[in-house]
């Protein structure tokens, strides 16, 4: 393809993923870090493509830092996958993630703007933004109730990206993208927490597995699948914004069974549900309609959670190299 695609927040699961995803398509990958001389990025040498991308140093909540980058790699896409990613920790860092992610996706999207280029962007949205909604599954046309400073600032720069869309005729979208996971997910995620717990104790590691509220319902999906999502969502010849997730959704304590199950082990026997865990607010049940992804973009989730867990399982439980 011969395209140049920018990625911000390149060394998380996403940016990691869609990385590879770019280069097997043939397009130059250019990743950004808040310090790139000193980035580990693990994720991208997990995945053996770290010596294939590009990599510069941008403070996303600085103007002239992100101007600086998008003059230098000229690219024709940019993927804003940075920013705090974790509703647990939004909590005690509200201050920082709202920065993190609002500020940041401002910057790059009055940057673009300056540029008078023709740059399609691509924004990280999330399910998180829909708060509470019963049993209702979400839509893009679903107003936003969010309930975490996470997804408040989610909300906002999802508006945001509408916003200049509509007002500078920019080429903007927002994915709504549900729970996804893989063997990248930090160790903060509960899916990690559950699946390096359930390996322990299935080695003999670990005797007990604490968790907050199990009762949660969430869709969840596999990572490398969304990250196509994304993708084609800067194909489209109009910017359109897309719920993108599997459909399904299942209870935090049917994720647990399955991944002991795996084991063959009774979760019961080794989950202990603590109360100091329980966020101050969470919400109950998310489900999603990824009817229109299928429709305009093409895109159908080709994992479910029980693939999931068996896929997250079986790279825990690989010798160690």
């Amino acid at each position: 393809m011969n395209k140049r695609a920018l990625i911000c927040g390149i060394s998380g699961q996403d940016g990691a993923y869609l990385a590879k995803h770019l280069l097997g398509l043939g397009y130059t990958v250019c990743g950004t870090s808040r310090d790139a001389q000193v980035a580990g990025f693990s994720n991208l040498k997990r995945l053996g493509i770290h010596d294939q991308v590009q990599y510069d140093t941008m403070a996303l909540n600085d103007f002239r830092s992100v101007l600086t980058v998008l003059k230098k790699f000229e690219p024709e896409e940019v993927y804003n996958l940075a920013g705090q990613t974790s509703v647990g920790l939004s909590f005690e860092q509200p201050v920082e993630t709202f920065d993190s992610i609002v500020t940041g996706t401002l910057n790059l999207l009055e940057a673009i703007r300056f540029s008078n280029s023709q740059i399609k962007f691509y924004n990280a949205a999330s399910s998180e933004c829909f708060g509470d909604i019963g049993t209702e599954m979400a839509t893009e046309l679903t107003p936003f109730r969010p309930r975490s400073p996470y997804a408040v600032a989610k909300a906002a720069a999802f508006w945001q990206v509408a916003n200049y869309r509509e007002a500078y005729n920019l080429f903007a979208c927002s994915g709504i993208l549900f729970n996804h996971d893989s063997p990248l997910r930090p160790k903060r995620f509960v899916t990690q927490k559950i699946i390096d717990a359930v390996c322990a104790i299935s080695q003999g590691h670990a005797q007990k597995l604490h968790l907050g509220n199990i009762s949660i319902i969430r869709d969840w999906g596999w990572a490398p699948d969304y990250v196509e999502a994304m993708h084609l969502m800067l194909q489209q010849t109009v910017p359109e914004d897309f719920v993108i997730a599997t459909g399904e959704s299942h209870s935090l304590s049917q994720f647990i069974e399955t991944a002991f199950l795996k084991l063959g082990l009774n979760w019961q026997d080794y989950v202990e549900v603590d109360n100091t865990l329980f966020r101050p607010t969470d919400l109950a049940v998310s489900k999603a309609n990824p009817q229109k992804a299928d429709e305009q973009l093409g895109w159908k989730a080709r994992h479910r959670m029980r693939q999931v867990v068996d896929l997250m399982i079986e790279e825990a439980l690989k010798p160690s190299k």
